[in-house]
């Protein structure tokens, strides 16, 4: 995702329209879900006849991993970035981008869960995984009836809004990089922690990913807000960061030492529900 949003500016000019660029991100990501369908068992003979143990055989997981993931999910980071071309870089901008990853995460959420215990649970991988490319093509449809009435005028150029940021903003970057690397970090930690009380079962993973991305989303939403009315982003920025601090040494203290004590045995659960 990271590279799709970093590639996308520099191999799609921004005189295209936006809603068909997403459009045609869209259409490619159900065609690339479709190919992954078919060519696992081909993958798979390649991975049972090569796996072994060690660094060599971690190695190869994820050289298969990336096989599979790296094409879809370099068109899921690009779509983000190709909706951001529509919107202008003012405050009242970047606080409509803020929504829209509000808006992006919500659809994230109904997602994983409808994934994880309707469609894998009631039927099986074929359906879910053409359930999601038609929502694709659905998607791709609503872009490119919206984009045909729409005069799209390209955004101001780069050199002139380069030259209007603001000296040090460059700071931002590590900034934002650290704490994408501590949220991404938490999540693994976490994941594993929780499913070893909760089970090791899509269940317990859709619920996890499901709360993670509900966090997110309350978050870009209250953060678009608070982009409309705060005098310094930065100071914004830091705050934040200082909250999650708090908020990351609460969690912490929850998973290690409250949850494993609570009168709870999930393996006697009758029913997903």
């Amino acid at each position: 995702m990271c590279l799709g949003s970093l590639l996308l500016p520099r191999l799609v000019s921004d005189r295209r329209h936006p809603l068909r660029v997403y459009a045609l991100l869209e259409l490619g990501i159900g065609a690339i879900g479709l190919a992954v369908l078919f060519g696992m068992p081909y993958i798979e003979q390649v991975y049972s006849r090569y796996a072994i143990h060690g660094m060599a055989g971690i190695l190869l997981r994820g050289v298969v991993a990336g096989v599979c993931l790296l094409p879809p999910t370099l068109l899921m980071g690009a779509t983000l970035p190709a909706i951001a071309r529509r919107v202008e870089t003012d405050p009242d901008g970047v606080s409509w981008l803020g929504f829209f990853y509000g808006g992006n995460i919500v659809g994230a959420v109904f997602g994983c869960l409808l994934a994880g215990f309707y469609l894998l649970r009631v039927y099986d991988m074929v359906t879910a995984t053409c359930v999601a490319c038609a929502l694709n093509v659905v998607v791709a449809v609503i872009a490119l009836v919206l984009a045909a009435p729409d005069r799209y005028e390209r955004p101001t150029d780069l050199a002139t809004t380069s030259a209007a940021r603001r000296a040090g903003s460059w700071v931002v970057y590590p900034a934002i990089a650290l704490s994408g690397m501590s949220a991404l970090g938490a999540e693994v930690v976490w994941t594993r922690l929780l499913s070893l009380m909760l089970g090791a079962t899509v269940y317990t993973f859709s619920l996890i990913l499901a709360v993670f991305l509900i966090g997110l989303g309350i978050g870009s939403s209250l953060g678009a807000l608070l982009a409309r009315r705060a005098a310094s982003a930065q100071v914004a920025l830091g705050v934040c960061q200082w909250l999650l601090t708090a908020a990351i040494a609460w969690t912490s203290y929850m998973i290690s030492e409250s949850l494993p004590y609570w009168p709870i045995v999930p393996s006697l659960s009758p029913s997903p529900g």
